[in-house]
C-alpha cells in the first residue's frame, strides 16, 4: 500500500509541478499559488462539511499550519524555478528536498533493510543526476537553481510536517484544508502587498478574462497539489517514512516527460541516466 499511494504521488505532483509550470509563464506565480489553492479549500471544506471531519480536531493540527505557511513559499520558488525552465531539470532537481522526510523517519527511528537502503542511494542519485547538467551558465540558470533548492528544501518540510498532521482519513481531510487555508491566507496576504505596492496580479494589459479562462487549469493543479498530500499522508502511515518520501519524490520524472511530450523539451544523455537510475531505485524499494 505504502509504494502504490507514494507512486500516485508522485504522478499528481508530476502533473501539477507541470501545469503550474506552464500558468507562471502567463500569470504571475503568486497569483497562480493563491488562486489554485482557493479552488482546493473549496472542494476541501465540501468533503470536510460532508465527513463531519471537525470532530478530529486536535494539537496534531498545528503540524498542518506550520506545513501551509512553508508550502506558498516553497511553490513559488518553484514555479518561478519552471517558468524559466527548462522543465526538464528544475523539475529533477526539485526532488533533492527528499533528504528533509527520510532524515525524519531516521531520527524517529525507523531502519529500512539493505535492499530499501540502496533503493534509496539509487533513487537520490537518479533525481541528483537528472537536474545537474544545467548547474553552470547564464545567470538565469544560477537564479532557477537557488530558486528551485529553496523549494526542494521547502517541499522536504512539508512532507515531514503534513505527515504528522492527521491519523484517520477524516482527519487527513481536515488537516489538508487547515493546511491550504493557511496556504490561502499568506499567499493572499502577500499578493495584497505586492498589487499594493503597484505590482499587478495579473500580466500588464490583461483583464479578470485571462484568470477565467484559465481557471479550470488553476483547479485542476491546485486539486492536484492537495490530493497528493493526502496520497503520500496515507503512504506515510502505512508504511516507512524513508520509503514513502523517495517514492513520492519521483514526480520529476512524470514532469520531465510531460515537458518532452507538449513542450517538446529534450533530455541529455545524463538526465536520462538519472531517470534510469530513479527508476531502478523505485524497483528496489517497492521489492523491499
Amino acid at each position: 500500500m505504502t509504494a502504490l499511494f507514494a507512486l500516485a504521488t508522485a504522478v499528481l505532483w508530476g502533473l501539477a509541478d507541470f501545469g503550474g509550470g506552464l500558468l507562471t509563464r502567463r500569470l504571475p506565480a503568486l497569483t497562480v499559488v493563491v488562486v489554485s489553492q482557493v479552488a482546493a479549500v473549496l472542494v476541501l471544506g465540501s468533503v470536510v462539511l460532508a465527513t463531519d471531519a471537525w470532530h478530529e480536531a486536535g494539537p496534531q493540527l498545528w503540524f498542518a499550519v506550520a506545513a501551509g505557511l512553508v508550502g506558498p513559499a516553497a511553490m513559488l520558488s518553484f514555479y518561478k524555478a519552471l517558468a524559466l525552465g527548462p522543465m526538464g531539470v528544475v523539475s529533477p532537481l526539485g526532488s533533492v528536498g527528499v533528504v528533509v522526510p527520510v532524515g525524519v523517519g531516521l531520527l524517529l527511528g525507523e531502519r529500512p533493510g539493505p535492499g530499501q537502503f540502496a533503493g534509496i542511494a539509487v533513487a537520490v542519485a537518479g533525481i541528483v543526476l537528472a537536474g545537474g547538467p544545467e548547474l553552470r551558465g547564464a545567470p538565469v540558470q544560477r537564479q532557477a537553481v537557488v530558486l528551485t533548492l529553496v523549494a526542494a528544501f521547502g517541499f522536504g518540510a512539508v512532507m515531514a510536517l503534513i505527515s504528522q498532521a492527521s491519523a484517520t482519513v477524516t482527519g487527513l481531510f481536515l488537516a489538508l484544508l487547515v493546511q491550504r487555508v493557511t496556504n490561502v491566507a499568506v499567499g493572499g496576504a502577500a499578493l495584497w502587498a505586492r498589487t499594493r505596492r503597484g505590482i499587478p496580479a495579473l500580466p500588464e494589459g490583461a483583464g479578470p478574462r485571462i484568470l477565467w479562462g484559465l481557471l479550470p487549469a488553476l483547479a485542476f493543479v491546485g486539486l492536484a497539489d492537495v490530493a497528493a498530500n493526502g496520497t503520500y499522508s496515507i503512504a506515510a502511515q502505512n508504511g516507512p517514512v524513508t520509503v514513502a518520501a523517495v517514492l513520492s519524490s519521483l514526480y520529476p520524472v512524470i514532469t520531465a516527460l510531460a515537458a518532452f511530450a507538449v513542450l517538446k523539451e529534450r533530455l541529455r544523455g545524463v538526465q536520462a541516466a538519472g531517470a534510469g537510475l530513479a527508476l531502478a531505485g523505485t524497483v528496489l524499494l517497492a521489492a523491499g
